[in-house]
């Protein structure tokens, strides 16, 4: 299925451009500008479509998911490991 197979090159492409994040974090140990709240809704979208793809019958669109789902987790825990809380300055 044609379908099946873009869409899983876009989650493909997708989880190495969210471990390009995950990379950044580790390597500087901060983060700045970033919502958790974004991300963690792609997380949770990450989760919905590991029982929705394989629903449709697009297994490879599954299988690249999971990578971009962990990529995603890995993410969370990474902005909540090094994210930096800042004193307000008045």
């Amino acid at each position: 299925m044609i379908s099946d197979l873009i869409n899983c090159g876009f989650e493909a492409f997708a989880s190495l451009a969210v471990y390009n994040h995950c990379r950044v974090i580790m390597r500087d140990k901060k983060v700045a500008g970033t919502s958790i709240l974004s991300t963690a809704f792609f997380m949770a979208w990450g989760f919905w479509n590991m029982y929705y793809y394989p629903a449709l019958g697009q297994n490879l669109s599954f299988f690249a998911g999971i990578g971009v789902c962990a990529m995603n987790c890995l993410y969370v825990y990474l902005l909540c490991k090094y994210r930096v809380d800042k004193p307000k300055v008045d």
